[in-house]
């Protein structure tokens, strides 16, 4: 008479099987799709203090493989008096990418700043960022021309920054 095994003997024999097909399914899990938000953390410093790392919202993120610009709320930092330069950094894709110190207000130039990234992806991976602060276009200002007099207004924030995705 053959022995019979019970259903949790049975649920213990697929466990390695089962571990197994959901790390072969893992990268997938993590892969992104065309159109997908590409999640971002923000954090700023001025005059030698750091704010913590902020959730950007999803509308002012990156969407994988999508060319884009969005205009980007940066809040005033604690104690600004507009005497020293307002930096920020990012951190893209779960942490993934880690950007330098991007020069926003009183970065050596008039013109209100836009911040380039440029994100780089194969298939559905990201595989590299950079960005860069320049000036703003002419066209962009003269379209909208309450930019510039908003952005250097010292009572009025947060201040709007056009950002620029582009995908490579």
């Amino acid at each position: 008479m053959a022995a019979r095994r019970s259903p949790a003997t049975a649920r213990l024999r697929l466990l390695p099987v089962l571990l197994l097909l959901s790390t072969a399914l893992l990268p997938l899990a993590s892969a992104y799709r065309p159109g997908d938000i590409v999640p971002m953390l923000r954090s700023g410093q001025y005059h030698g203090s750091r704010s913590v790392w902020f959730d950007v919202v999803g509308r002012h993120c990156p969407a994988f493989a999508v060319n884009r610009e969005v205009m980007m709320p940066i809040p005033k930092p604690t104690g600004f008096t507009g005497a020293d330069p307002y930096k920020i950094t990012f951190q893209i894709g779960h942490e993934k990418f880690h950007l330098p110190w991007l020069y926003v207000i009183n970065r050596k130039s008039s013109e209100v700043p836009l911040i380039d990234f440029h994100l780089k992806y194969s298939g559905n991976d990201l595989l590299g960022v950079t960005a860069k602060v320049v000036d703003m276009p002419h066209h962009y200002v003269e379209v909208h021309s309450d930019i510039r007099k908003n952005f250097w207004d010292p009572q009025n924030w947060p201040k709007y920054v056009l950002v620029r995705y582009t995908w490579l």
